[in-house]
């Protein structure tokens, strides 16, 4: 009974057809619009994720005072985001990230007795980004805002001793470039790299430290996630 059914239906579609097709014989031809069909890849929207890298360091000591530090560091952090694909193979959007850094210790013992540490814990930025899609990949740059998490200390003979720096290294600046690409419409991997300045700083406090001048602090960030 199933089998007649569906050859009956069958027939019945073809036969109301049939005539419709001979009535437009004489027609002149018919292009129809083509639909329109969104990008495969479309990177528009927000996003969150997760990432691990690693943190490499780039000081100038006190006039000729070494600053002694670990060249290198595992970090591993979240970052998000929105992102806007237009005209059409282009993107633009913004990103906060942080990153944990493992130990980072930079420190200096001076000739008077004083030791100073900076351990920096963490890595923050707010940043613009722009780049070009090709198929499921997107080539981009970024920069903006920087943060870094320092915890300093300066002794003298093991004891605290008050301090004060005639500007925070705490703010900065970043740039950066990287290749993102869609694995599929909401997952994506990527490489990047980061620089991070975070300027000079010298010591106005205590007066025996302020003839060893200023130093300053850069970092590199190479990431995936």
């Amino acid at each position: 009974m199933k089998k007649l059914l569906l050859g009956t239906v069958a027939l019945v579609a073809l036969g109301a057809t049939a005539p419709a097709f001979a009535a437009d014989l004489g027609a002149g031809p018919y292009n129809k619009a083509p639909a329109y069909a969104a990008p495969i890849y479309n990177w528009t929207g927000f996003y969150i994720g997760g990432h691990v890298g690693g943190e490499f360091n780039g000081n100038s000591g006190f006039n000729s005072l070494v600053l002694s530090n670990y060249d290198a560091r595992f970090l591993g952090g979240v970052q998000g985001g929105a992102d806007y694909q237009f005209a059409p193979s282009w993107v633009a959007g913004f990103e906060g990230q942080y990153s944990w850094l493992g130990r980072n210790n930079l420190g200096a013992i001076f000739p008077a007795g004083y030791a100073y540490s900076n351990n920096q814990r963490g890595l923050g930025s707010v940043t613009g980004r722009v780049g070009y899609v090709w198929g499921p990949a997107l080539l981009y740059v970024k920069g903006g805002y920087a943060y870094a998490d320092n915890r300093e200390t300066l002794t003298l003979g093991g004891a605290p001793v008050a301090f004060a720096l005639d500007r925070t290294h705490n703010d900065g600046y970043t740039v950066g470039a990287g290749l993102e690409y869609m694995l599929a419409q909401n997952w994506s991997t990527k490489i990047e790299y980061q620089y991070y300045g975070f300027g000079s700083s010298r010591f106005i406090a205590p007066l025996a430290l302020v003839p060893f001048g200023s130093f300053l602090q850069r970092r590199a960030q190479p990431e995936g996630r």
